[in-house]
């Protein structure tokens, strides 16, 4: 018997967790094979390794505790990646070397899979003076365009590409256009930006006072605080960006106020991080816990929370002396403060179980009184672990103590650290589950409501057949099991029918027991007033939170996916191939119109000539076929490769224009060329220029950098007509939403953020 509940997490397992060879030969047989390994690569530090290894075991078995994805797929095995998910990189120096040093950094920590913070703060301002070179400075988005550059060419651990958050103080004097910056829908696509807000600004807000932008001790503009406050609010209602960071909050309530200052965060928002600061993820399934689900006397066990979490934060510590690191800074960083982010999953889901309607108060509270037995026994955990093993090494007792969140432990636990000192720095933070909680059987994502109740999705058995497979939410399909076809209880509700300032409430009622941040996301509906969005960012400042990030569909960023219970569908999408198609190869006719182009490439002897022929397909032009030639024999292999590809790729149909931005991304190490006036990285960034003025030229796509398939702004263009909603990166899907502050698929379950 499988220990899925559904086919399609079995799939999920073989597709990200499971280990395998090389060839692709299966090395971890079953999931629990994976456990095993998993179990057994964290107890190997312990002085009875064995019995820590079952205990490990048991913890994972039955989808209990969920490590994050990096450590299923690497503990136990002899990747050369890291186990740890989220980075924040070094204080970026003000100075050209320093910069770009970072750069390579950066660089570094993608190719083994990390996902990247920075802080754009430190970089002086558009129009500064740069003594010694008689020039001004070209500013920090300037260089943001690099850092995109780079992510857009490195590929991170797993196939997957980097994700990174920039940040900028709402002091910094080039503010405005870094609000403004992700408007332009060609720029910063591998970013998610956020401003950090700080407690004088919201102050100066509420008071309608000045505020006063400067770098270095110079103001440079003096604005009134609102109305910066405003063009936030109207960027993110309109674009949904930039986030919003409440800096002084994440440094005030901070264990390590004494050791360190935060100014970024990873780049999914739970994880406020100092200078090469890393951490590790993983979540409770609080959907496992709850006994008698759907009875009167349904309760959550808090005895079995109370071992788990004790359990999984000794497994996640364990994490700390098992894992590589990309940077010698970040391995330092991390065992001096052996910072954990231990969260939950399945929260809507064990609501639900207990009869509570998400977002009420009576919901909120019992999340608060969750939120706190999971704070109690992690802290108490890691206390115990330091008089066994001892506290991280920047343990100071006093100054550790006097933080805010300390301040509000109940005393037995302030106690039990006074006396042995605690292992771990911070120990809780709420990150995105999306893949994750589809392994473990469809749980609710984070402290997300429930999205769907079901829809459909193609699944690929191992015979190569696809077969449709119902994904099912959990809580509903225990539901269904014991009730039948029974009317749900008013306490059923989803992400599409739940208020914003629901949304708030319970994001609140988490962090007051979280000690990092939350990843969450306040699904807005289209016609919100321009005043009540404010509200909302106002209720999450005035409640507590320490950022906010909302989500409105619009015309700019796309309806959120539709699902319902009767008709939920997807379209049909092979999502264990390589290679993904939407539809069958068109069929080729006899005569095609098409274009010639011709580039010449500087420092090239020969042209390269560019023929991109078109068919009609349901009244509509588009493009079918590519033919690349150059007299220049050293380019004949890789042009004939790209021709076939290309083609191969525009006679499958569906949203081709990501070939645009892939060719486009490449660039040359060797340095590219101005070509009319405008710098080309690469002769195939050149190509892909061309492909796309002939995509614009006949109505493919409206303009250029418009309608890519990696802009999250995009409305992709389908065979036989308009699609409404964005379209996945990875299969093409229409229908991309956003889940705990990241861009996610709904059919395959590919997200921006890893």
């Amino acid at each position: 018997m499988s220990q899925f509940s559904a086919p399609i997490a079995e799939q999920i397992w073989d597709m990200k967790y499971r280990l395998k060879s090389a060839d692709g030969e299966a090395l971890d047989g079953t999931v629990s094979d994976s456990w095993r390994r998993v179990a057994r690569a964290l107890a190997k530090v312990e002085d009875t390794p064995k019995e820590w290894e079952d205990k490990f075991y048991s913890a994972l078995e039955d989808f209990k505790f969920l490590p994050a994805g990096r450590i299923l797929a690497g503990a136990g095995t002899d990747r050369s990646v890291t186990l740890f998910n989220c980075f924040v990189m070094g204080t970026i120096p003000d100075s050209m070397g320093g910069i770009f040093e970072m750069l390579k950094e950066a660089a570094l920590t993608m190719q083994q899979g990390g996902g990247i913070g920075y802080d754009f703060s430190t970089i002086r301002p558009k129009g500064a003076l740069v003594e010694g070179v008689a020039a001004d400075a070209s500013g920090p988005l300037s260089f943001m365009d690099v850092w995109d550059a780079m992510c857009r060419t490195i590929m991170s651990a797993g196939s997957r590409r980097g994700a990174m958050m920039a940040t900028m103080r709402c002091d910094h004097p080039d503010i405005e256009d870094f609000i403004v910056a992700k408007q332009d829908a060609a720029r910063l696509r591998m970013f998610n930006l956020s401003v950090l807000i700080t407690d004088p600004f919201m102050e100066a807000v509420k008071s309608g006072g000045d505020w006063e932008l400067k770098f270095n001790g110079r103001v440079y503009k003096t604005v009134k605080a609102l109305d910066l406050w405003n063009k936030i609010m109207q960027s993110t209602y309109d674009f949904a960006e930039p986030g919003v960071i409440f800096i002084d909050r994440i440094n005030t309530k901070n264990n390590l106020h004494y050791a360190e200052t935060i100014a970024a965060t990873n780049p999914c928002g739970e994880q406020p991080l100092p200078p090469y600061g890393a951490c590790l993820l993983g979540s409770i399934n609080m959907a496992r816990l709850i006994e008698a689900p759907f009875d009167a006397a349904a309760k959550l066990n808090l005895d079995a929370l109370d071992d788990l979490v004790r359990t999984a934060v000794r497994m996640m510590d364990n994490v700390v002396d098992a894992s590589k690191f990309p940077l010698d800074a970040q391995r330092g960083e991390a065992k001096a403060k052996r910072r954990i982010g231990l969260g939950v999953t399945g929260l809507a889901d064990a609501l639900l179980m207990v009869g509570l309607r998400y977002g009420s108060e009576e919901a909120a509270a019992q999340t608060e009184a969750w939120m706190k037995q999971i704070a109690r026994s992690a802290y108490l955990g890691s206390a115990d672990l330091a008089a066994e093993k001892g506290a991280f090494p920047l343990f100071d007792r006093e100054a550790f103590l006097a933080s805010e969140t300390m301040q509000e432990m109940d005393e037995d636990v302030r106690a039990a650290i006074g006396e042995k000192g605690i292992r771990n720095a911070l120990l809780t933070s709420i990150a995105p589950t999306g893949t994750i909680s589809l392994y473990a059987g469809n749980v609710s994502s984070g402290i997300e409501p429930v999205f769907a109740y079901s829809y459909k999705r193609k699944v690929l058995q191992k015979d190569g057949s696809r077969t449709e497979e119902e994904v099912v939410d959990y809580a509903v399909d225990l539901w269904r099991e014991k009730f039948g076809d029974r009317a749900f209880p008013e306490s059923f509700v989803n992400a599409q029918t739940l208020a914003p300032l629901d949304h708030v409430r319970m994001q609140a009622a988490a962090q007051k027991w979280i000690d990092s941040s939350i990843s969450k996301t306040i699904n807005c509906p289209e016609d919100i007033s321009f005043e009540d969005f404010k509200e909302v960012y106002m209720a999450a400042w005035d409640q507590g939170c320490k950022g906010c990030t909302t989500y409105r569909p619009n015309d700019v960023t796309g309806s959120v996916l539709s699902v319902s219970e009767e008709s939920e569908k997807t379209p049909e999408i092979d999502t264990g191939a390589d290679v993904v198609y939407l539809a069958e190869p068109l069929n080729r006719p006899e005569a095609l119109d098409g274009m010639t182009y011709k580039i010449k490439w500087p420092e090239n002897e020969h042209a390269i000539y560019i023929t991109i022929n078109d068919v009609i397909s349901n009244g509509e032009r588009r493009p079918f076929e590519v033919f690349i030639n150059s007299k220049n024999m050293e380019h004949y292999a890789w042009t004939l490769a790209l021709t076939r590809m290309v083609s191969a790729v525009f006679r499958r149909g569906g949203d081709v224009s990501f070939v645009v931005e892939e060719l486009k991304a490449v660039f040359d190490p060797r340095g590219g060329a101005w070509v009319r006036g405008k710098y080309i990285p690469s002769i195939l960034a050149a190509i892909g220029s061309v492909i796309e003025q002939h995509m614009v030229a006949i109505g493919f796509i409206e303009g250029e950098g418009q309608y890519l398939k990696a802009d999250p702004e995009a409305t992709v263009v389908q065979m036989g007509g308009n699609a409404g909603g964005k379209s996945c990166p990875s299969c093409g899907t229409p229908g991309m939403r956003m889940v705990e502050g990241c861009m996610t698929c709904a059919s395959c379950g590919h997200s921006k953020c890893g």
